[in-house]
């Protein structure tokens, strides 16, 4: 078996950081990064310990190319998360608490427990629900800029990422030529992390390189290593940077490895070993510290105890929601949205929060 369209020689850059990365985000995206990486430990357990009903899917691998997005983001902008990006949302505002509500059903997160648990999000405050990890969001995003626009608002940046899978369909398509066609300020950020689902990239796309399809939407492409933390800072913080001024649609395309199966249901036998010992296959997090340790922006003494209060602080919030009520049926209304009153619909949208 061939890895096709990407290359195992990676790029495990030490020394000098990228231009544009500081030392304040690089230490608050790695402790993001531990903090998802902890979180999504905790959520798998409760999978399979039945707690769970739906799919988890975990973002073990992806977390520097998720973070890296949330944190270059502000108020104002539009942020549409997929499946892997806990990290992300994480950086975005997305909370412990509510992240365990929504996953074990709880009726006083967000969601109310009502939707699926990678569906959340909170529309007022420009954190979009995912309907779909398959392109869907991508035109999501771009309707949402699209509004902006009409109504006089500059400034604001939406955001999206997908996986290399995504690209081939109909959905992504339509959204990437749209953007380019209204030059409008989205980052679409591609995680080619060389499965969809099952199907290795050889037969997913014959194109020689997915950044390649940023000329053919007429729109910038760039490309980031996509398990280093400091290079993802800096290329999509100078993504993200350009389209805020006015530059345009960015396409960000990344290399690596997704570290788990699809979903916990999946043991992902059909990755090949090779792959596994590539540098694809190293663990964002364990280069970000090792990097950061070198260059003297982290310390062992740090981590440690980041660990140790993010573990207690999972802990002790799954503990909490595990005694929250579930939805009852008995006491909902399931009136359409656009049958509530402002009020009502003010508080649907921010999940509760004024």
């Amino acid at each position: 078996m061939t890895l096709g369209k990407a290359s195992v020689s990676g790029s495990k850059r030490v020394g000098k950081p990228s231009q544009g990365v500081t030392r304040e985000n690089a230490r608050r995206a790695y402790r993001l990064m531990l903090e998802a990486r902890v979180l999504e430990e905790k959520l798998a357990v409760l999978y399979r310990s039945g707690k769970i009903v739906g799919g988890v899917f975990l973002g073990r691998g992806q977390e520097a190319l998720s973070v890296s997005l949330g944190v270059h983001l502000r108020k104002g902008d539009i942020y549409a998360p997929l499946i892997r990006d806990q990290a992300g949302r994480m950086a975005f505002g997305d909370t412990i608490l509510d992240t365990l509500r929504t996953y074990l059903g709880s009726s006083l997160g967000s969601m109310r427990g009502r939707d699926g648990n990678i569906h959340r999000g909170r529309p007022a405050e420009g954190y979009h629900a995912m309907i779909s990890h398959l392109g869907a969001m991508v035109s999501t995003v771009c309707g949402g800029l699209m509004a902006k626009r009409m109504r006089g608002e500059t400034g604001a940046v939406g955001a999206t990422c997908i996986g290399e899978g995504g690209t081939s369909t109909g959905s992504f398509h339509e959204g990437m030529n749209l953007a380019g066609v209204e030059k409008l300020p989205i980052v679409v950020v591609v995680a080619n992390n060389q499965f969809s689902y099952s199907t290795p990239n050889e037969r997913q796309f014959a194109c020689a390189d997915l950044l390649s399809r940023a000329e053919g939407y007429g729109v910038m492409g760039r490309r980031a290593v996509g398990n280093d933390l400091i290079d993802c800072l800096g290329v999509i913080g100078e993504a993200v940077s350009s389209a805020r001024s006015g530059e345009g649609p960015q396409l960000v395309v990344a290399d690596l490895l997704r570290l788990v199966g699809h979903g916990e249901h999946d043991d992902a036998s059909y990755i090949p070993e090779f792959l596994k010992m590539s540098p694809l296959g190293e663990d964002c997090l364990d280069l970000a510290r090792t990097k950061m340790l070198e260059i003297g922006w982290l310390s062992d003494d740090e981590v440690t105890d980041w660990q140790k209060i993010i573990e207690k602080e999972v802990e002790e919030n799954a503990s909490k929601v595990l005694r929250e009520p579930a939805p009852d049926p008995s006491e909902e209304d399931w009136n359409a949205f656009s049958s509530l009153d402002p009020q009502q619909k003010q508080h649907l949208q921010t999940g509760g929060r004024q």
